[in-house]
């Protein structure tokens, strides 16, 4: 049988989910796996400073089988991961750290995901997580994918979000509702070597997301729509090959007219703008997006006519939950160069991380990124097992990002000098964790929707 170390050194997640039958699987392996942000299969090589760190965990990730043999209940905590689960995770997590990390800093100052990286991310799979393996996908579970957004943060957020809007919303936006030619024609594609991009917001339409102008004008023989409109803001819209577009088929009927619509980038009159000079996230492209008479036929609609607004609230919710990973990942890197730091560095005779002042900072922040995750990891067991998790998904959004952003700011401060330097990441991830709070829903939208699902348990 394969070894779960020969497993992790397969560089594809379709391979990886093919494999589950040689799972090893007696008490005593598992007993052997570390509880740690690093698997002891790991390959890479690390100081003893970096290997104690990344041996404590924020949240367990195996489970002993002992539990089972003694009669105990076998309902798991969130935090426990599936071996599937775990072996994405560090595989996300090995490939962030070799191939990812060491172009970090280069593609921030260049403002450009790299195409190698890009290509990584298809050639490992973490662009078709959820799509079925009979279309070229990994054919893993909601929690695997956010489990590669989370690690994938870990190291550049910028990464992590083009994989995040690429899985948790286009991807599973065609899986729900697209049509079998829908389907065949776009999830091979999406699973193998074409980014997507989501074209909702626009220059009068943010949070009012419905009050787009982008509008789709059916033909007299109803063969196709024009579409006609600019939208703003777009993530991965550079590298796109295609766009799930929202646009109102019918402007009479307000929101009830949208419809979603997918654009092959290579149409004629697409035209993708310069990208955004940003605060943070600067490796992903955010631009504006203008569609001049784009012809699109009408085996190209996702679902049905007039049903777009209810789509885009649904794939939303999902998002949030990839958007809650995503910060959690930054406050975890936030940690990654923080306490090696404070445990190193000495000032009067005491290392940073033994004075009282700094333990209650690091053990309150850390206990805040654990509350992140089990919210988080609660929102995808809930969503996969159909239960509704609208109000789940708004909380973990909104905390996460107040997590996120709380980290960042106080690395900086242990760091000291250095962390207000290029020399450390700190400051990048500084810089990239404001958006958390903005876009898929600003955090004042997530009070509301909490707010109204509060009040209706009450009733």
């Amino acid at each position: 049988p394969i070894s779960l170390a020969t497993m992790i050194s397969i560089p594809s997640v379709r391979i990886l989910a093919r494999c589950a039958a040689t799972r090893v699987s007696s008490a005593h392996a598992r007993r052997n796996h570390q509880i740690s942000c690093i698997s002891p299969m790991s390959v890479r090589t690390e100081t003893p400073s970096q290997q104690s760190l990344n041996c404590r965990s924020f949240s367990a990730s195996v489970y002993d089988d002992d539990h089972h043999d003694h009669g105990m209940d076998t309902r798991l905590p969130v935090s426990i991961f599936t071996e599937d689960e775990e072996m994405v995770r560090n595989m996300a997590r090995q490939w962030a750290g070799d191939e990812l990390k060491p172009l970090v800093r280069d593609m921030d100052n260049e403002c450009k995901t790299r195409p190698e990286i890009i290509k990584g991310l298809f050639d490992c799979g973490f662009m078709g997580m959820e799509i079925p393996e009979e279309f070229g996908g990994a054919g893993m579970n909601f929690t695997s994918a956010i489990l590669v957004v989370e690690e994938l943060s870990r190291i550049d957020p910028s990464v992590s979000i083009l994989v995040d809007i690429h899985n948790t919303l286009t991807n599973n936006a065609i899986r729900f509702w697209g049509s079998e030619s829908l389907q065949s024609k776009w999830l091979p594609r999406l699973a193998t070597d074409c980014v997507s991009s989501f074209a909702l917001s626009e220059a009068g339409s943010g949070t009012d997301a419905f009050a787009m102008k982008t509008t789709a004008t059916p033909s007299e023989d109803g063969s196709y729509y024009t579409l006609n409109g600019e939208k703003l803001w777009i993530s991965n819209s550079k590298e796109a090959g295609v766009f799930l577009v929202f646009a109102n088929a019918n402007p009479s009927l307000g929101h009830r007219g949208i419809t979603a619509f997918m654009v092959d980038a290579s149409i004629e009159g697409v035209h993708v703008g310069n990208p955004e000079k940003k605060l943070g996230l600067r490796a992903s492209s955010t631009c504006p997006v203008v569609f001049d008479n784009v012809k699109v036929d009408t085996d190209d609609i996702l679902g049905e006519v007039g049903l777009g607004y209810k789509y885009c609230i649904n794939i939303l919710n999902e998002g949030r939950i990839g958007i809650a990973a995503q910060q959690i990942g930054i406050a975890k890197g936030c940690f990654d160069i923080a306490m090696p730091y404070l445990n190193d560095r000495t000032q009067f005779g005491t290392k940073l991380a033994d004075f009282q002042g700094m333990e209650h900072q690091y053990a309150q922040i850390a206990t805040e990124i654990h509350a992140a995750e089990v919210m988080t990891y609660n929102a995808c067991r809930m969503k996969e097992n159909n239960i509704p998790f609208v109000k789940e998904a708004s909380m973990v959004k909104l905390f996460a990002s107040q997590v996120a952003e709380k980290a960042a700011s106080k690395s900086i401060e242990w760091l000291g000098g250095v962390g207000f330097t290029q020399e450390l990441l700190a400051e990048k991830f500084f810089r990239d964790c404001k958006v958390g709070s903005i876009y898929e829903g600003t955090s004042n939208i997530q009070l509301q929707t909490i707010a109204k699902r509060i009040k209706e348990d009450y009733k």
